[in-house]
């Protein structure tokens, strides 16, 4: 009795799926398109990869030759774009690169950020903007992928 209820079961998680039989008794499931099959791939792998970068990156101290180093100090990003200043009161600088599409904005309270996938032509609506920090602050903030290059240098009073 077990052996048909597992039959059932099977029958019933194929029809779900949408999966036929073909004349040899055998299944056969949907066809994958090569764009969906390279979709689904890439998101395994990215998931994979984003998972080990969350453990490599747990804190804590790392053996370096000078003894433990702690891994912030080994992990941080450094910064080649060359940036220009600019008038305005929330930003003091802002560069691009056009080969990687990264846009890098210093803000006047010394923290920099580095913002991913930015298209060129939102640089170029940036620099012309007559308010940079309302542009920022509408186009750029939250809608694309940032690293932090540099914390705000807090202020000492004395």
């Amino acid at each position: 009795m077990s052996g048909a209820k597992t039959d059932l079961s099977r029958l019933q998680i194929f029809a779900r799926l949408d999966v036929s039989r073909r004349g040899n008794g055998s299944r056969s499931f949907p066809q994958l398109s090569a764009n969906s099959f390279y979709l689904i791939l890439l998101l395994s792998v990215s998931r994979l990869s984003i998972a080990d970068s969350l453990e490599n990156n747990k804190p804590g101290p790392v053996r370096q030759s000078g003894g433990l180093v702690p891994r912030q100090a080994r992990t941080e990003v450094t910064s080649h774009i060359p940036r220009e200043p600019v008038a305005s009161k929330g930003i003091a600088s802002i560069g691009y690169s056009k080969r990687l599409h990264i846009l890098e904005i210093e803000f006047v309270n010394g923290a920099v950020y580095r913002y991913l996938q930015v298209a060129p032509a939102v640089h170029r609506d940036l620099m012309a903007a007559d308010s940079k920090a309302r542009y920022y602050d509408a186009n750029i903030k939250g809608n694309y992928p940032s690293v932090r290059v540099r914390p705000r240098v807090k202020q000492q009073f004395d």
